[in-house]
């Protein structure tokens, strides 16, 4: 199949899982995961109708943003985000997905109100709090029982919103060992949700392309595909 059609068939599994769920496939966001996808790749995608595209790494963001790659698309960075990196990143893009501490977050906030002070009106940057939901240390994000705390203290700091949640979870062998964890990050996301900002949608952001299905069945409202979308991905040492 071509990107076309893949995006076709992925679009139309969301809708397949959204109404297994009771719930409405326009309640799922499609985001396609660009990695190491060139700026054409990126731009065909976008004409076949991608609305969102998220980046893992800031190099990439930096230059196919130099290139327009995503025109016409909402620009999101999935990818961990180190403190020396923030400036690449905050205020460039929609939503960041992996904000996982607080020394992470006021640095985000902290040059937020930087360009604030540059521009006639003050910017917020939306924000997710990456949840370690598996408990791997190979892995970023925080604790779950460490969560409410890390969004008391997050909830304070200017020129941020909070978004909602998101999480990778462990490599699981069966679809039911994957709703496990996914069920897990939906109570974690219910029981944090007053700590989410009442002026933007509120959003889960869970499921890749070997599980996005299992993910829309236990609540996820934005799942990120990549491989599924754009075949496996080529890495140039």
């Amino acid at each position: 199949m071509d990107l076309a059609e893949k995006l076709k068939e992925i679009e139309r599994q969301i809708a397949k899982a959204a109404q297994k769920a009771g719930r409405r496939a326009d309640e799922i966001t499609l985001l396609a995961a660009t990695k190491t996808q060139d700026a054409a790749t990126v731009r065909e995608a976008i004409a076949c109708g991608v609305k969102a595209a998220g980046e893992n790494r800031v190099q990439e963001l930096t230059e196919k943003l130099a290139q327009n790659a995503y025109e016409g698309a909402a620009l999101h960075f999935i990818g961990h985000l180190q403190t020396n990196k923030v400036r690449q990143v905050a205020g460039k893009v929609v939503l960041i997905h992996s904000v996982d501490s607080l020394k992470l977050a006021q640095e985000v906030s902290h040059t937020m109100q930087q360009l604030s002070g540059l521009a006639a009106s003050v910017q917020f940057q939306d924000i997710l709090v990456e949840v370690n939901i598996g408990g791997e240390l190979s892995k970023s994000g925080v604790e779950p029982q460490g969560l409410q705390a890390l969004l008391e203290e997050i909830a304070k700091l200017p020129s941020l919103r909070i978004a909602g949640l998101m999480c990778i979870p462990p490599r699981a062998e069966t679809p039911d060992e994957a709703r496990r964890y996914f069920a897990r990050m939906k109570v974690l996301f219910d029981q944090t949700e007053p700590y989410f900002s009442k002026q933007i949608p509120h959003v889960l952001s869970m499921g890749m392309s070997g599980d996005y299905q299992e993910a829309i069945l236990e609540g996820s409202t934005l799942v990120r595909v990549g491989t599924a979308l754009f075949g496996p991905r080529i890495y140039i040492q």
